[in-house]
């Protein structure tokens, strides 16, 4: 139960914000039809609750796309009233220069650090001991998904875990169906060989790269045997002339393809479509080799612009998101898991079943963008571009440009 002075505060805010009617300018990269939906559910949320108005500023693309508009904007002296970044060091920068309100008093009123869960996506939002970002959800690369549709035409029993999907490529090819769909951008590629690594080199091998930066584990035999994986999955992509991760997914739905590595914002997709979790498709945690989740995702930040009126519509903002009615509804629309340990998922379906149960047990690693610089990532995307597209490019050479990446990470 909350305290009198818990009670207060949240009233407080939301009385401030009620003194005066603000259009709150929102910018994100949710433009897919299940993001779309998505995020519906904030701005009606929004719409409904207070007395102020959302103006949707979504940016077609990734967030790759979308990053550096956003930044701009904002270094640039025309801020938005809030914005969206994956949980991790893409805003470090912009805090440290003094551009991001501080929602430390949002988050004590109403015991942030109480409810999210787990409470390093809130450290993710911190920096000196001040919060600074409201996390909305928690999203896993962790995944493949499977067409049953493609399986069937391809008369073999959909796979149950990596092995099995690779051993089913020929007989998918000679139906006529790509193996593996993948966008052609730079973040599909680096995310799927990261849930590759995973699966494959294993958890330890991962942390030791990714959050130790140990460059030798990087070189070393673990990683090699990635890198000839994804050799080998980069020719059962052949054929997936798509460019967003939407429309790779969009072949699995239509069986064009036996199956994507996406994560798991891709169950919006599938619902838009009315397809089924264990009926139309299936998906495998940790590509059925090990159940693991990533505790990925997105956060909102809430530029600091000089205007009482908009700071308290920008913190009604984020009080809202955190929110139980509303976590409910924009997660079972995103496909991703709430950050509250304490709503009501009954309504969730299969794949969303399944995260929830591994979040419940404990088996969770840190997103890359928690880990590595956002140049870091960078020069990795770059790297899986050019390995993924060219042939030519031999496993052991890319496996020497990446441990030089990490060896000079920051």
């Amino acid at each position: 139960m909350k305290s009198l002075k818990t009670m207060l505060a949240t009233t407080a805010i939301c009385a401030a914000g009620a003194a005066h009617a603000v259009d709150l300018e929102v910018t994100h990269w949710w433009t897919s039809g299940g993001e779309a939906a998505a995020v519906a559910e904030f701005a009606k949320a929004f719409n409904e609750k207070t007395e102020h108005t959302w103006v949707d500023g979504a940016i077609a693309g990734s967030g790759g796309v979308a990053r550096p508009i956003m930044i701009s904007r904002i270094t640039g002296g025309d801020p938005m009233g809030a914005t969206q970044f994956n949980h991790g060091r893409q805003a470090e920068e912009l805090v440290e220069a003094g551009l991001m309100l501080d929602l430390t008093d949002v988050a004590e009123a109403e015991g942030w650090r109480d409810i999210v869960h787990p409470v390093s996506l809130l450290d993710s939002c911190t920096i000196d001991g001040r919060i600074y970002c409201v996390p909305v959800n928690i999203h896993s690369w962790q995944w493949i998904w499977l067409s049953h549709d493609a399986f069937e035409k391809a008369g073999v029993a959909v796979p149950t875990n990596w092995d099995e999907f690779v051993a089913a490529g020929p007989a998918l090819r000679a139906a006529g169906i790509v193996p593996l769909a993948m966008g052609n951008q730079a973040w599909q590629a680096s995310g799927a060989f990261g849930v590759m690594t995973i699966a494959i080199a294993g958890q330890d091998a991962w942390l030791a790269v990714n959050q130790d930066k140990n460059a030798e584990v990087a070189a070393g035999p673990e990683y090699a045997k990635v890198f000839a994986a994804a050799a080998a999955a980069r020719e059962m992509r052949e054929g997936s002339n798509v460019q967003d991760w939407n429309q790779a997914t969009n072949m699995v739905i239509t069986g064009q393809a036996g199956g994507q590595i996406m994560g798991d914002w891709a169950q919006g997709e599938f619902q838009v479509a009315g397809q089924v979790a264990g009926e139309d498709y299936t998906c495998l945690p940790g590509l059925g080799v090990t159940e693991v989740i990533s505790t990925g995702g997105d956060a909102f930040y809430f530029p600091k612009i000089d205007d009482p009126a908009v700071e308290a519509a920008q913190k009604e903002l984020a009080s809202l998101m955190l929110s139980k009615e509303v976590q409910v509804n924009f997660n079972l629309k995103k496909g991703s898991l709430p950050v509250r340990g304490d709503v009501d998922l009954a309504a969730a379906n299969d794949c969303m079943k399944k995260g929830l149960a591994i979040l419940a047990n404990g088996n969770i690693l840190p997103d890359a963008n928690q880990t590595l610089s956002p140049d870091t990532q960078g020069q990795i995307e770059d790297l899986m571009t050019e390995f993924w597209a060219d042939t030519s490019i031999s496993a052991a050479d890319a496996q020497a440009r990446y441990a030089d990446i990490i060896a000079n990470a920051d």
